[in-house]
């Protein structure tokens, strides 16, 4: 494969690159505005449709996220290869118009830019220089465009787990760190929201009839935070609490949340273990702790398969000029829900960005046409 010769395919389309990247930031699409991420759907359907790609279009049965796209393209034989971009943004109605897309020099600037419109944008033109290149070496290739990635994947993160079970390996369109490195491992994570019920009382008149359900979570929130540093690689943050009514009334309910995070599945186990052994346990006289476990995503771990796709990349990346190196993140992606469902699977393929979810939020035009071939080179490898 003359991985240079795709770096020109891509380099002839730069253009129409960035202006359709221009027009996907431009669109508000946060993970509840459906109807904005849906224009963001339509743009790519029409991609699609125009290299022959056969279409599933789900709507959320729920009617609360736009739809999720599932794109199949039926190659000569070969592998059968999963990518991943998302639609969505983190961002509210307004943001656009607010600080609408911009280039300075080489950056780019606006809402989602980074995260992940040049990913995005990097499935459809990697394979479309694959198109132009007549390389055709895979069974399939499946591009999900998943409209809830900034909320989890309620909705498209079963469809994504059952699909990568039917794929060899995966490449998800994060943007590049801002360094440049690609992701080949991230840490799991679960979220708590523990609900401490004690009895309300006058605090005046009978407070001992009362229990304190703040004075319990605070001595649950000391428990929980002592827990940093007991496994290697596990982290424990209460991120929120609220609770009582008024100061003359004894709270009788008082709510947590937490966020837990391992690199390896053992850990995350066994810290979930403890949280749940901890709330199980009184924790003042007449206080209990209801549980509730969201576990969003299990730790995806650099197995010697995501390895191996880490050493091809440096070596398209070399063929390409530049040097690729490899990096683990505490942050979860749809790269998680692949990783656990055993399939191989790299992150980070998207166009080098930063500054995710702020208002500096940019990505560095000039990487767009490497990046985007070194994506091609590694759909393209038989």
């Amino acid at each position: 494969m003359d991985v240079g010769g795709l770096r020109d395919l891509v380099a002839a389309r730069r253009e129409e690159f960035l202006a359709e990247l221009e027009a996907m930031v431009n669109i508000d699409c946060g993970s509840y505005t459906p109807t904005g991420v849906n224009r963001i759907a339509d743009r790519c359907q029409q991609r699609f449709l125009a290299y022959g790609w056969d279409l599933e279009r789900r709507a959320d049965p729920d009617g609360r996220f736009g739809d999720l796209l599932i794109g199949r393209l039926s190659g000569a034989g070969g592998r059968r290869i999963l990518l991943i971009g998302h639609t969505d943004t983190v961002f509210d109605d307004g943001t656009a118009t607010e600080r609408p897309y911009t280039v300075d020099g080489s950056i780019a600037r606006g809402p989602g830019v980074s995260d992940m419109k040049g990913g995005l944008l990097a499935g459809f033109f990697a394979t479309h220089a694959l198109h132009d290149a007549g390389i055709d070496a895979f069974e399939r290739i499946t591009y999900v465009c998943n409209p809830d990635e900034e909320i989890g994947s309620i909705f498209s993160g079963p469809v994504i787990r059952e699909l990568a079970r039917e794929h060899d390996v995966a490449f998800v369109l994060e943007g590049a760190r801002a360094n440049g490195d690609i992701v080949s491992a991230r840490k799991g994570v679960t979220d708590y929201t523990l609900t401490v019920h004690g009895r309300a009382a006058h605090a005046g008149v009978e407070p001992e009839k009362g229990r304190n359900a703040i004075a319990g979570a605070s001595l649950l929130v000391t428990a929980l935070q002592a827990l940093n540093g007991r496994w290697q690689g596990v982290t424990v943050n209460v991120g929120t609490i609220d609770g009582g009514t008024r100061t003359n009334v004894v709270p009788e309910r008082c709510r947590i949340e937490v966020d837990l995070r391992s690199a390896e599945t053992a850990g995350l186990e066994e810290a979930e273990r403890e949280i749940e052994r901890l709330c199980a346990e009184p924790v003042a006289d007449g206080v209990t702790v209801e549980v509730h476990r969201d576990s969003w995503h299990r730790p995806m771990e650099r197995t010697p398969a995501i390895a191996t796709l880490v050493a091809q990349a440096a070596s398209l990346a070399s063929e390409l000029g530049f040097e690729v190196r490899d990096a683990a993140t505490g942050g979860a992606s749809d790269a998680n829900t692949i990783a656990s469902a055993g399939t191989p699977v790299l992150d980070g393929l998207g166009p080098v960005g930063g500054d995710d979810h702020s208002p500096s939020e940019w990505l560095d035009v000039d990487s767009v046409v490497p990046r985007t071939a070194l994506l091609a080179g590694l759909i393209g490898l038989p």
